[in-house]
């Protein structure tokens, strides 16, 4: 099915007004600008379906960026004004790419679309099983405010309006095997006044239980692998460890084998009980384990598997933490998820069976369920335990976070949240896996519950800061 016509010619026959449209409303079209740059990495592969006359598409900075609309007045401003990037005229419900992209925007057209399914099915054809749709759409309650708008001429009317909460789009979306990665809401006054704009769009835009009344929703989707032949992969087991010498053996013995090939990394930084010397003697004991020992170069657990992860030479990367209160046992589980693609980072749960009574004290209990609140608040993806220290991620998909880590900077010794925020900032899918968590056999906790818990809240206001309150 094609677009009809009648709905060809009106944007045709209104193409040359779209940029006059797009300056009156210029503080909109620049949050929808700021927001998308904010999702999509610069120098990814981008198609923007819809593109109108191209301004999207060129400041998300794209390494190649393809504009498709089927308005060929619309395509030829678009090619004048930006050369570097390809436009095409084609119809979105047509439309064939000869390649895949890193990413697909579409933005503000799902109104406009005669078949949104359609669009869905077409756009399914062109996807590698990490490329992410971009969507934003107007939240519906907002449609008696913008056809008044429409009505004063303060914005462009359409011919067609299609209104669908994101319950709508995420039904429309797995019908063709696609899955919502995380959803997010953006811009409660759309005009811009500079203490109204600080108050209502910087902070009560991005509250809960308020944003709900924001006028754009930004939807980030991935498809869904079909079934295939499972593929095996090489792992890498980091083991961080400071005064552990009791549990280094164990690590070894209790880790089931799974994957094409295994990888222990032992990382050692300033132990007085003798740990280094027992992951020699373990390297030894071993040698039909491919076991490597190292030291760490700074200090802190981030330092550590930041070196780790550096020195690995398998597809995958895992963290076990060497106090090995997340069983090693489990760590099948882990691979298992990533291998099967139902995440792209998968991280440890821990608050969900029963624990152990010495497991974790009450006010880090309290701290791990706040924490888990809060991040699942500011990343858009429900976390219930963002402390486990159990994380599994590809390498492929870890250099990309350590290419990008400048947007956050080297704020975090302990390594967890600078994953987290990277694969958040990455529209990775972040999938919990359910563990239980054990007391310690040897040694004891390394965490200072007041100490590290100011630090821990140190760093989310700075995440707030630098994803939600941007």
């Amino acid at each position: 099915m094609s677009t009809p016509q009648s709905l060809t010619d009106y944007f045709e026959k209104n193409a040359l007004k779209r940029d006059k449209w797009k300056k009156r409303n210029r503080f909109y079209q620049k949050m929808l600008q700021k927001q998308f740059s904010f999702i999509i990495p610069e120098g990814s592969t981008v198609l923007e379906l819809g593109c109108s006359t191209g301004d999207l598409l060129n400041a998300v900075k794209p390494s190649y960026g393809l504009g498709v609309d089927f308005s060929e007045n619309a395509i030829n401003i678009a090619k004048e004004k930006y050369p570097g990037l390809d436009f095409q005229v084609a119809d979105v419900l047509t439309f064939e790419a000869d390649k895949a992209f890193d990413y697909i925007i579409l933005s503000d057209m799902l109104t406009s679309v005669w078949d949104i399914q359609q669009l869905f099915h077409v756009v399914r054809k062109y996807v590698t099983p990490t490329t992410k749709i971009i969507i934003s759409s107007y939240n519906y309650l907002w449609e008696p405010i913008l056809k008044f708008g429409e009505f004063l001429r303060l914005k462009a009317k359409q011919p067609l309006q299609n209104w669908l909460s994101v319950q709508d789009i995420h039904n429309l979306l797995a019908l063709e095997d696609f899955e919502i990665i995380k959803k997010e809401k953006k811009l409660l006054f759309p005009k811009y006044i500079p203490i109204i704009n600080f108050i209502f769009n910087k902070f009560l835009a991005n509250l809960p239980l308020v944003n709900s009344l924001d006028l754009v929703n930004f939807i980030t989707a991935r498809p869904i692998s079909k079934a295939e032949k499972k593929k095996e992969y090489s792992t890498t087991i980091v083991v961080p460890s400071r005064n552990e010498k009791g549990n280094v053996e164990n690590a070894i013995l209790q880790t089931p084998e799974f994957g094409s090939h295994q990888e222990f990394i032992f990382i050692e930084g300033g132990s007085q009980d003798g740990t280094y010397e027992e992951m020699l003697r373990v390297q030894k004991a071993y040698p039909d384990k491919d076991i490597k020992v190292m030291k760490q170069t700074g200090k802190g657990k981030g330092n550590a598997v930041r070196d780790a992860f550096d020195a690995s030479t398998c597809d995958i990367l895992m963290i076990l933490d060497a106090d090995l209160t997340t069983p090693p046992e489990d760590m099948h589980k882990f691979y298992e998820a990533l291998a099967q693609n139902k995440g792209e980072f998968i991280n440890g749960c821990r608050l969900v069976y029963p624990m152990e009574d010495e497991a974790m004290r009450f006010l880090n209990l309290l701290g791990n369920k706040f924490f888990g609140w809060f991040f699942s608040f500011l990343l858009g993806q429900r976390m219930k335990d963002t402390l486990c220290g159990t994380k599994v991620l590809f390498k492929s998909d870890y250099e990309i976070i350590k290419a990008n880590r400048s947007y956050f900077g080297n704020f975090d010794p302990f390594g967890d949240f600078d994953l987290l925020f990277g694969a958040a900032k990455l529209n990775m899918k972040i999938t919990e896996v359910l563990v239980r968590y054990r007391n310690r056999a040897y040694g004891s906790t390394q965490i200072s519950r007041f100490k590290h818990g100011w630090l821990l809240i140190k760093m989310s206001l700075f995440a707030a800061r630098k994803i939600k309150f941007k």
